[in-house]
């Protein structure tokens, strides 16, 4: 491998760390197996802290090949509780209203979920990384402000019902879609078509492109795994 020339790879990203914090810790285990002071990298598309999962990383000239791999095509599994909602559309924020459920059938939400393949408006969660007026759309909320961010359109290529329970209201999807889908937005207006609220409890991407989860090296071994390559260090 050359670090210097570039490599692309994944790794799965642990919950509660930020695509930056993992991205800075494995810069800096690279750059300690190089000797150097900082190696460049990037990643090719961000997760939310309390997501898991796929996270692509690109060194040296490899990362000129970011924009390119962010287009790419991503698949989530997600399980979504029914019946209430949070300020952030996930578990970071608390509950913030609750809603009846008793009319949602399982037919109901397979009905509801053909709504939202193919090119769908999406307005993104004030609580994320959107800009307004050059400032951060979650700074902007956590300083008190109210943020109006404008719908996008989306690509959603499948969504798959995995399971559903009727007893606790949570649904578990598997979600193919392209770039600047928020599951949190989907999740929130999953809930606002079925007549109820809905936030998101859990989530993994499970694919970007052709790097799947399967080939992405765990984050706390990354160090081992590293150990075991075959590095060029020439530029």
């Amino acid at each position: 491998m050359n670090f210097y020339k570039g490599e692309i790879f994944a790794i799965d990203k642990p919950y509660g760390m930020t695509s930056f914090g993992a991205l800075a810790h494995v810069r800096y285990v690279i750059s300690r197996k190089l000797g150097i002071k900082r190696i460049k990298i990037g990643h090719a598309g961000t997760l939310d802290p309390l997501a898991t999962g796929v996270l692509v990383l690109c060194t040296g000239k490899a990362t000129k090949q970011i924009e390119q791999l962010q287009a790419h095509t991503k698949e989530y599994v997600c399980t979504i509780q029914l019946g209430a909602t949070t300020a952030s559309y996930d578990c970071e924020h608390p509950v913030n209203a609750t809603y009846p459920t008793e009319h949602i059938t399982l037919e109901r939400i397979e009905q509801v979920l053909k709504l939202f393949v193919g090119e769908i408006q999406q307005t993104p969660p004030t609580y994320s990384a959107c800009k307004v007026a050059g400032e951060r759309a979650y700074n902007l909320r956590r300083a008190g402000e109210e943020v109006a961010l404008q719908a996008k359109t989306v690509r959603i290529d499948e969504i798959e019902l995995i399971h559903f329970d009727s007893n606790t209201m949570q649904l578990q999807l598997r979600i193919v879609c392209g770039k600047g889908t928020y599951i949190r937005a989907l999740a929130r207006d999953l809930g606002r078509t079925l007549d109820s609220g809905a936030y998101l409890i859990q989530l993994r991407r499970t694919r970007v492109g052709a790097l799947t989860i399967e080939n992405s090296i765990n984050f706390d071994h990354f160090k081992e795994w590293l150990n075991e390559q075959e590095i060029d260090e020439g530029h």
